[in-house]
């Protein structure tokens, strides 16, 4: 079985890329949003409605993270009322795949 440490990196290190990967995609809702937006660009309140069980101070603070790291794309428009839709960046859609590995892997074991 090959070491890994070799293969990851130190996961307890602050630089490991696999635990900042899951400081930003480990919470609850991370994965359930971005799967979401998939579908294409939503608007703030048709993403809420989209993820059962989502409260809205919630849904703000994980999209605010995917926002400050380039993973979900916010557009504000000058209307009344205001107008908020959010889109994956090319760096959110490259996700997809590893979603497509975990469904997989949950329909297999559970």
């Amino acid at each position: 079985m090959a070491n890994t440490e070799k293969i990851f990196g130190k996961i307890n290190d602050r630089s490991c890329p696999v635990r900042q990967s899951l400081e930003i995609l480990g919470g609850k809702w991370a994965f359930t949003i971005v799967y979401s937006l998939f579908e294409g660009t939503k608007r703030f309140k048709e993403l809420e409605r989209s993820i059962e069980g989502i409260n809205t101070r919630m849904l703000v603070k994980e999209l605010k993270l995917m926002e400050a790291h380039d993973i979900v794309k916010r557009v504000a428009y000058a209307t009344v009322p205001p107008t908020v839709e959010y889109t994956l960046t090319d760096k959110g859609r490259k996700l997809q795949p590893i979603l497509k590995e975990l469904y997989k892997w949950g329909k297999e074991y559970y």
